[in-house]
């Protein structure tokens, strides 16, 4: 049930008429996704992960992206791989249930609404978290939603 409360679609970051990156997020983490350049060997790609930045890019050129995040991470479970031509990043959030309007800081914010459906999207997903015996995919909010870390005491942590 709980995939049926992934992200339906990825968000796009598009700079200058030409996608950067696509993106989404769970309650848990931030993925980012990169296509990688034809004619590139994987092993000349390179990716810093630092708790609020991010570098990547092509190992002896400058950086493809060099910026700040729009919020920290967990660096010890943040990753990244290469496969099928596309960079996967995988961000661990260090503020479980936290709604990202983008993974960079000031950079292609998502508007109002897509921000308050990605806040409902995942405070359904921490419905399912807390109570998995529950299929919570139908359900809806009217209204404003509350923040996932904190309604109702905040998220439980094992």
């Amino acid at each position: 049930m709980a995939e049926k409360l992934a992200p339906e679609k990825r968000h796009s970051f598009v700079h200058n008429g030409q996608k950067v990156f696509e993106w989404d997020q769970t309650l848990d983490e931030v993925n980012i996704y990169i296509n990688l350049p034809p004619n590139v060997h994987s092993k000349q790609f390179y990716c810093n992960i630092q708790s609020k930045h991010l570098e990547l890019g092509i190992k002896g050129n400058p950086p493809y992206l060099n910026h700040d995040l729009s919020s920290p991470v967990k660096t010890d479970s943040s990753f990244w791989t290469l496969e099928d031509d596309i960079m996967h990043i995988t961000l661990q959030k260090r503020d479980k249930g936290q709604t990202w309007a983008s993974p960079i800081l000031g950079q292609g914010q998502l508007d109002a609404y897509s921000t308050d459906l990605e806040q409902k999207r995942l405070m359904l997903q921490r419905f399912q978290e807390e109570n998995p015996g529950f299929d919570f995919s139908q359900a809806q909010f009217t209204g404003n939603c509350p923040d996932p870390r904190t309604f109702m005491g905040g998220i439980r942590s094992d």
